[in-house]
């Protein structure tokens, strides 16, 4: 197993979503190895998407691996900026342009592009400014149809996005303008309704380092537990990502649903393998469903 535990990223609740802070810990240093079960899941997993329909369909399409949203380079000036951003409170003060242009093509650095429809200057706008909050707020005066690149399931890719001019900042904010592929159905179903100690659902993927040697995921755990952890099995076509928590305390325990940022190193890049969740079966989500740019699955 190669984990590393990094600060604690969220807590949910039935109340909301807050934060609290972790240290980072050593991968190894005190979690025990991985329920026998677990590897077992992955093994299955792995070989019900390897070589099948699914994964050739992935291959195919576009799935973004990184935030289709991206604030300017100098971001950010002030706390009420970071604030403004964080909360998607922004106020447009100006026109923004409409497009004849009907699509727009996704070209991988590898090789390979994909034309896909193109989502209009206002659409884009409307999936960042999200929040009608008093201030802070963040002023959007312009923006112009452009491109940027971000890390895809193929690798990285150039891709059309729009670029908002924010008042304030030399440099604009960045929304891809192009959704992600429709997912392919997994071949393989969930290993079971509820997690146990042996397997939990990993919240969501949160990066991919720019090499591809790691990546790092919000896995979920406890109350009553020491953490999660994640174990790792790698194949040429895909990385199986196992999610389950170390220390969990017997008795009584409250419900709440924490999560933590686990980064998983990996012993090559993860290039245009798929990088699946052992326990739903299905490529480890991208992005905050909640967030400005949501995920494709």
């Amino acid at each position: 197993m190669r984990t590393t535990d990094s600060r604690t990223a969220s807590l949910l609740t039935t109340l909301g979503l807050l934060a609290a802070g972790c240290g980072t810990v050593t991968a190894g240093s005190d979690d025990a190895d991985p329920p026998p079960e677990t590897r077992a899941r992955a093994h299955e997993v792995a070989e019900a998407w390897d070589g099948s329909p699914a994964a050739d369909a992935w291959l195919k399409g576009y799935f973004p691996m990184a935030d289709a949203v991206q604030p300017p380079e100098d971001a950010f000036h002030d706390e009420n900026d970071k604030k403004a951003y964080e909360r998607q409170n922004f106020e447009l003060r100006g026109d923004l342009p409409g497009s004849e242009q009907r699509e727009g093509k996704v070209t991988w650095r590898g090789g390979g592009s994909l034309t896909l429809p193109l989502m209009g200057a206002r659409e884009a706008y409307q999936t960042v400014d999200r929040t009608d909050a008093p201030a802070p707020r963040l002023v959007v005066t312009g923006a112009k149809l452009g491109e940027t690149t971000l890390v895809t399931s193929r690798g990285p890719a150039t891709v059309p996005a729009w670029l908002f001019t924010v008042e304030g900042y030399d440099t604009p904010l960045k929304r891809v303008a192009v959704r992600p592929s429709k997912l392919p159905k997994p071949p393989i179903g969930p290993v079971r309704d509820t997690p146990t100690e042996n397997l939990w659902e990993l919240n969501r993927l949160v990066e991919v380092a720019a090499d591809g040697r790691s990546v790092t995921v919000l896995a979920h755990h406890g109350s009553c537990d020491d953490g999660p952890a994640v174990d790792v099995l790698e194949t040429a076509g895909s990385v199986v990502l196992s999610g389950y928590v170390v220390g969990m305390e017997e008795g009584l325990c409250t419900s709440d649903l924490r999560a933590r940022k686990v980064t998983v190193a990996l012993d090559r890049p993860l290039a245009d393998r798929l990088l699946l969740d052992s326990f739903t079966g299905r490529p480890v989500p991208q992005g905050n469903p909640n967030g400005p740019s949501g995920s494709w699955s």
